[in-house]
């Protein structure tokens, strides 16, 4: 649906429920723009709109490239098996993005 539908029209997805509260971006936001602009080849772009939105979709792309080797040799793997510790790291790394976009030394990572 993001490579058919553009997240750059004003208005085309709505808005950003915590952008419209404070004024202040969240982690997501830019997202939708980074995934259009990855299912168009345009990594650089992406990478501008929200680097964790494509640190993600990589996360999950490679974890699923796992996931059908492992069932191609007849292994039963279990589709996302990301530890505790990983998932406990990934929601700091997030968070830390977030606040870090509000700062001056993070406005290259603003949407």
């Amino acid at each position: 649906m993001l490579h058919l539908r553009d997240p750059h029209v004003p208005g085309s997805y709505g808005g950003c429920p915590f952008l419209i509260l404070t004024g202040l971006p969240c982690p997501g936001c830019g997202g939708l723009r980074a995934v259009n602009l990855l299912t168009h080849g345009q990594i650089g772009a992406a990478l501008s709109s929200n680097l964790i939105a494509v640190a993600i979709v990589m996360v999950v792309a490679a974890t699923w490239l796992v996931w059908l080797v492992r069932r191609a040799r007849g292994a039963p793997a279990p589709f996302l098996t990301w530890s505790p510790r990983f998932i406990a790291i990934g929601t700091v790394v997030i968070v830390l993005f977030g606040v870090l976009r509000w700062t001056p030394w993070g406005a290259g990572l603003a949407p």
